[in-house]
């Protein structure tokens, strides 16, 4: 499969997955899925087969470099932990982001600098 186009990102189909069940947890439509998977047939997903899974990536209130976009298993508390900084900064710095429902592809504000290690 080529590159995915721009404001989508790449999945790995995983045992159990469906356009239905991506669509919800990607918070996009079965649709949307769909018109950037014109190649695949939505009913015979094979575990390991590359998709395209268009993402929402809101414009936010912070310069380019203090951007980050949000991965699978992220949380703000994690988040913090690797920038060296407060939950409450990190919720500081993204007023209006709910941060019991993180979407994968979400950008969000974070400190460009005392990033630690994982």
């Amino acid at each position: 499969m080529s590159p995915c186009p721009q404001g989508t990102i790449s999945y790995r189909i995983k045992l159990g997955d469906t356009f239905f069940v991506l669509a919800r947890r990607y918070n996009t439509t079965v649709e949307a899925i769909a018109v950037v998977n014109p190649m695949v047939n939505a009913g015979k997903l094979k575990v390991g087969q590359s998709i395209c899974i268009p993402v929402r990536r809101s414009i936010v209130p912070c310069s380019p470099g203090n951007r980050y976009v949000i991965k699978a298993g992220d949380s703000f508390s994690k988040l913090a932990r690797r920038y060296g900084i407060t939950v409450n900064t990190v919720i500081q710095m993204n007023p209006g982001v709910d941060p019991s429902n993180l979407q994968v592809g979400q950008i969000i504000c974070l400190p460009t600098r005392r990033r630690r290690p994982r």
